[in-house]
């Protein structure tokens, strides 16, 4: 189902005016012609309950067998599950079909093919004609367009997915594929969905990447989780290998054997055996015949019966095997990894990173492979489209952007360059000091490794550059040989830190305000339980490097550490002029950004993790924050009216009075939860008001945030680009593809690194204040990349939406190797989560 709904948002007030007029490409094509004809809505049950692809398989075969005769030769089309559409209409109302399917692809002998029953019912008749009135503004979102969106969808992926491993609104295909660390490769495959616009409907069509699992034999697999170079490496004792590891990766990947001929059955691995080959035994039939009654069973090992049954002498009897069912277990070396199998397991350090190289293409190449997965879609060719008459573009829209002003960006009175205009997203800090700068006197620096892994004269000269680099940007070091010690990353992590803290006070006499952390990588597991103990157990701003940026120190990174020492210790790095920010200086206005983050997929043991941050100052430069653990997969905020009570009071004691305005920017909310979410957190955001005060009533703006799209944008000339080839930051859309009349927007707020940059997309929910929609935009790119504060460079998306976001995946990586309690002490009144 499609995750449009049914909706009464904000309406969109006009377009927006403000800023510089530039034509940009993005990666929609129109569908050019859209006949008002009705499309046959059917509900399909499969009598078995089976994944999409082998209900697909039932689909071709009932199409095969039945298509010219009990079909009326209609081209229908099935999303994979429950849904069919068709241009013809079946002539029954309802049937059920039997349909003879071998799932493994080639009959068993003296066993009779599967038979399906396929049962269809005719549920609805859909005129596009509401769907046309509803793009050109003139009717609003009904069930009917929405069911019209979701054929028009299932219309344009329909034979992908049959031809090509599907997932999601994604397929993908071997060609082209790469490894990745371990047993696993990524495949490159095109997204595509129907999406409703201003007076026409459009086709997004995107890049897409995402690993699979090697199809290779099952011994090479299990080795390359274990990192061994040769199959010798397994009949080594020492170190004992982790088989644990290879269970949990196991588990539920799909395997064919390669000891019988003409096998093409298929089993899912349920676990490994604690037995090895030779060791695990079974009783089986003896060969000879017993005149007296039922065969005799002997007890036999499984080395003795492969070579007895299969006269096959396995290589590596001193394995576990795998458990496919209660009564079936398989040696490894006898099975074959099934190709095109997605790996939903997270992905590693190494992995993530050589996916990060796979997918990063610059926008030109970007836009030229979209072009070329055109010709695979084929949409000229698709007789399915052609039925309906249904026509789309191959050309890429071209739509009218506004590339918005940035802001003066101002730093301390004192600094040569105290206000300023950021030019492409980004600057330094040269002759820039913090608009206010803390003052650290107490702190310590562990590096969580070995003197050879960093030696004592490097630590001391990086401790030297960075001090320096603090005091270039105003902030006062009065301690410029804090303690230093070393420590073992696999240790008692808790000890060390408690130590630190305890030398790095007994060293000054004063109580420490830092601890610096030096980490040999970029794991989960030390950085999580440094976090924990430092936020929980301590009560003290933590700060994690990686030991390569220590060993070879530069310039700009130092001082990109002080700005985080700087908020954490209860600074302000910089801030943006009243008259830029008007909504939020001319009343009290708190801007509050929330977040909650889930375990990954297969996790069903960890809870998800609710964070928000509030601005704690008339100049939204300073933020408080506040964490709720919650049910797992719960998307909605569950505890808010609390959590905004504790922002209101933190707004309150540092301002003197209560905001009169709340802005929201909320993240993480699919367009299928936005009514759910509006609902439950606007009444919990206005119960929490209540708590403060019956008659406290603070116009509230709910802005929701998404960075999980699929629109990119592309210049279409040099002057029209940045640096990276990208668009210009603050290239702000809100035209052409967003919806036919909502409050929507897109704003690509910061300058491009590597890749295409991403711009995010912005949906008002709920609007007391009015906003027109050059002062909401600007409002929001203002805030975006320039008054963060924290790193020199535009960031990803609203400023305080960051920040609840980056707090709530760091608590939920804390969260996900040990309990986390709430901040201690006066942690939370500074930006301890930077």
């Amino acid at each position: 189902m499609t995750s449009l709904q049914l909706s009464d948002y904000v309406k969109r007030p006009q377009v927006g005016k403000l800023g510089k007029l530039v034509n940009i490409r993005s990666n929609f094509f129109e569908v050019t012609k859209l006949p008002n004809v009705i499309i046959h809505h059917y509900d399909v049950t499969i009598s078995s309950d089976m994944p999409p692809p082998v209900n697909r398989k039932t689909f071709e075969q009932m199409m095969s067998s039945y298509g010219a005769s009990d079909l009326n030769n209609a081209h229908p089309v099935f999303d994979g599950r429950k849904n069919i559409f068709s241009a013809k209409p079946f002539p029954f109302e309802s049937r059920t079909l039997d349909v003879s399917l071998c799932v493994d692809g080639v009959p068993k002998p003296n066993r009779p093919i599967p038979v399906f029953k396929v049962k269809i019912k005719k549920v609805a008749t859909i005129n596009l004609d509401e769907l046309h009135r509803f793009l050109e503004g003139k009717a609003a979102m009904s069930n009917n367009c929405l069911t019209a969106i979701m054929s028009l969808d299932i219309l344009i992926r329909h034979k992908p997915a049959m031809l090509y491993t599907s997932v999601g609104r994604s397929f993908f295909t071997s060609d082209g594929s790469q490894p990745l660390a371990g047993p696993l490769e990524v495949w490159r495959g095109y997204y595509q969905s129907a999406r409703p616009s201003v007076g026409r409907m459009m086709i997004n069509v995107d890049v897409s990447a995402t690993a699979f699992f090697q199809g290779i034999p099952l011994i090479e697999f299990v080795m390359k989780i274990l990192g061994l170079r040769s199959s010798d490496d397994f009949r080594r004792t020492s170190p004992p290998l982790n088989w644990v590891k290879v269970e949990r990766i196991l588990k539920q990947v799909r395997v064919t054997t390669t000891h019988r001929e003409k096998s093409d059955r298929s089993f899912k691995i349920m676990g490994l055996t604690k037995n090895s080959a030779k060791t695990e035994t079974f009783k089986c039939p003896k060969t000879t015949v017993s005149l007296h009654g039922p065969p005799e069973e002997e007890e036999i090992d499984l080395v003795t019966y492969f070579k007895k049954v299969y006269n096959r002498t396995l290589s590596f009897p001193m394995l576990p095997c795998v458990k496919v069912s209660k009564t079936i277990i398989l040696p490894m070396e006898v099975c074959k990894v099934v190709p095109g199998q997605r790996c939903q397991k997270k992905l590693d350090e190494v992995q993530t990173a050589d996916m990060i190289k796979f997918t990063s293409q610059n926008p030109s190449a970007r836009a030229n492979t979209i072009k070329n997965g055109l010709k695979i879609l084929n949409y000229e060719d698709n007789e399915i489209l052609r039925d309906i008459g249904m026509k789309i573009s191959s050309e890429m829209a071209v739509i009218k952007a506004r590339v918005l002003p940035a802001p003066v960006v101002s730093y301390h009175p004192s600094s040569r360059e105290a206000n300023f205009t950021p030019r492409d997203g980004q600057w330094n800090l040269r002759d820039k000091k913090l608009t206010q700068a803390a003052t650290l006197g107490s702190w310590g620096i562990v590096v969580f490794g070995t003197e050879r892994d960093c030696p004592k004269v490097v630590l001391e000269g990086f401790i030297r550059d960075l001090i320096v680099a603090c005091q270039e940007i105003g902030l006062n070091v009065v301690n410029k040989r804090p303690h230093m010690t070393y420590a073992n990353p696999h240790g008692d992590i808790e000890g060390t830190l408690k130590l630190l803290y305890l030398h790095s006070g007994n060293q000054v006499k004063s109580q420490p305000q830092l601890l610096i952390c030096v980490l040999p990588n970029t794991g989960v597991p030390l950085y999580a339980e440094i976090k924990r103990v430092t936020d929980t157990i301590i009560g003290i701003s933590s700060q994690c490097l990686q030991v390569k940026h220590v060993r070879a120190p530069k310039k700009q990174y130092c001082a990109n550490v002080g700005l985080k020492i700087n908020v954490k210790l209860g600074g302000t790095n910089n801030h943006l002029g009243a008259n830029v920010i008007p909504y939020v200086t001319d009343k009290p206005t708190i801007i509050i950004g929330a977040d909650v983050s889930h375990p990954a997929p297969t996790d069903t043991h960890r809870p998800s993790i609710a964070a928000a941050v509030g601005s704690t100052g008339p100049k939204a430069a300073r933020y408080a924050a506040t964490i709720r653990v919650q049910t797992a997969r719960s998307e909605t905020v569950a505890d808010l009216s609390g959590m905004l009570v504790e922002l209101l009071k933190g707004y309150y004691q540092s301002c003197g009075q209560k905001p009169e305005r709340i802005l929201v920017y909320r993240d993480g909310v699919s367009e299928g939860q936005f009514a759910n979410v509006l609902k439950t957190e606007v009444a919990s955001l206005r119960a929490g008001c209540r708590r403060l005060d019956i008659n406290y009533k603070p116009d509230i703006t709910f802005v929701v945030v998404q960075k999980r799209h699929h629109a990119r944008f592309f210049p279409m000339s040099a002057a029209a680009a940045d640096r990276s080839g990208n668009c210009h930051p603050g290239t702000c859309v809100d035209t052409a593809i967003v919806h036919p009349f909502e409050f929507d927007f897109y704003i690509q707020s910061h300058a491009g690194l590597l890749g295409t940059s991403r711009p995010t997309h912005y949906q008002v929910l709920q609007d007391d204040h009015k906003f027109t929609a050059d002062e909401l935009q600007s409002l929001t790119y203002n805030f975006d990349p320039f008054g963060l504060g924290v790193a020199a460079r535009a960031r990803f998306h609203a400023k305080d939406e960051h920040f609840s976001d980056t707090m709530s995946t760091e608590t939920a990586d804390t969260i996900e190797h040990s309990a986390y309690a709430a901040v201690k002490g006066d942690l939370g009144k500074v930006m301890w989560f930077m």
